[in-house]
């Protein structure tokens, strides 16, 4: 018969082995953040043919180093472009800084990155916002919507890329 005590110390060397072998179970933590998050707003969810719309998009540095540079597209979502009578283009553009807004050029699928002002320090964002303008013969009850990819480079020599990161989508009503 065996003892009590003999099977603890069983069960407790066979512990002690998958312990040594596979290591302690990894801890709970929260998740790090992304080193960089690009995030869209807009100022209105509808409009109007004529109407005007202001897209905001702001990259967040959460890392420990400066955003060096950003390289960022921004192309209309397959649905938008199966409605060849919504009419829309972007007119402008301007960059939110600590002393106001300040133009910037590069609107459309262009390169926006370059609009952002990087050097962007740890900690901080920067926003540009698109105006996006329909047409007055623009066609209704449709969306427009966009979607985008970044890059962005950091001063410890890594960089990031991610997306594809959606607007939310702008409905144009009939009037």
């Amino acid at each position: 018969m065996r003892s009590p005590l003999m099977r603890r110390l069983g069960l407790t060397a066979v512990l002690a082995l998958a312990l040594a072998v596979f290591g302690p179970a990894p801890s709970a933590s929260a998740a790090d953040p992304a080193p960089a998050e690009l995030t869209f707003a807009t100022d209105s969810a509808t409009t109007t043919p004529g109407g005007t719309v202001n897209l905001s998009m702001t990259i967040s540095n959460n890392k420990t180093y400066d955003i060096w540079f950003v390289y960022q597209t921004i192309e209309p979502t397959w649905l938008t472009t199966q409605r060849p009578d919504l009419k829309y283009g972007f007119t402008g553009c301007s960059l939110t800084t600590a002393a106001g807004s300040t133009p910037c050029s590069g609107t459309g699928p262009a390169n926006l990155g370059a609009n952002y002002g990087a050097t962007i320090p740890p900690g901080q964002s920067r926003t540009v916002t698109l105006t996006l303008q329909v047409a007055a013969d623009s066609g209704c009850n449709g969306d427009i919507g966009f979607y985008s990819y970044f890059y962005a480079e950091f001063g410890d020599r890594t960089n990031v890329s991610g997306g594809p990161v959606y607007t939310p989508e702008t409905r144009v009503l009939c009037a």
